[in-house]
This record gives C-alpha cells, sequence and structure tokens, in this order.
C-alpha cells in the first residue's frame, strides 16, 4: 500500500530567507563595496549607506559587482541619492546586478549624474 502525504500549509511553512546586506566603505576610490541583495528588509542600511556617501565630497564610487539583486525600490534609493549630489560630482556604478540597470534605464533615463561601468 502506498503511502498518502498530505501537507497543510497552516502547519508546515517553509523557512524565510533572510536576505543579507554588507556594505563596507572603500577609500580608492572613495565610496562603498556592496554585497548581497537590496530589498525590503534590507532597504534601511542601503538608504542610510546612501546619504553617508552623498553627504561627501568628490564622486561617489559603489562597487556592486558581488550584489545579485536590486529591487525598484532600491534603485528609487540610487536615484534620489544620485539626485542629491553636488554640482560636478558623479555616482560611478560599478558592475551592478542587471535589475539595477533596468530600473535606472527604465524609469531614470535622463539621470545623467550616474555612470554605469560594466
Amino acid at each position: 500500500m502506498a503511502d498518502s502525504y498530505d501537507a497543510d500549509p497552516q502547519e508546515a511553512p517553509l523557512p524565510q530567507r533572510v536576505a543579507a546586506l554588507k556594505i563596507r566603505p572603500t577609500t580608492d576610490p572613495p565610496g562603498m563595496q556592496v554585497t548581497g541583495e537590496v530589498v525590503l528588509t534590507t532597504h534601511d542600511a542601503w538608504e542610510h549607506a546612501l546619504e553617508d556617501l552623498v553627504a561627501g565630497e568628490g564622486d561617489v564610487h559603489l562597487d556592486l559587482s558581488s550584489v545579485t539583486f536590486v529591487d525598484v525600490a532600491g534603485a528609487s534609493a540610487v536615484a534620489v541619492a544620485a539626485q542629491h549630489l553636488g554640482t560636478g560630482r558623479r555616482m560611478i556604478l560599478q558592475r551592478p546586478p542587471r535589475a539595477l540597470r533596468r530600473a535606472l534605464e527604465m524609469f531614470w533615463p535622463d539621470l545623467s549624474v550616474i555612470e554605469v561601468t560594466r
């Protein structure tokens, strides 16, 4: 006789994966190196880090080569931070994930202070 298994989703919840975001300041070039995901649970850290960078001087460099995903709210935070840069400053995004590049292209195509390098 074959065993029968019935799973009630209420009784057996799936384990929740927690997103992680690690932000490390860099000095050469000045900016930050980011690892992980920018999603709802990591937005606060992301936004605070961007605010701190914008408060400084000179161009802002973000090494995003180890970021796996940035949601639209995270992309919006990048755009808002870039809009608060002083005259003559740029935000350089080094190897951002595809989702961030696409969001910037779709929603902020004329934001010329952002430079994307691959």
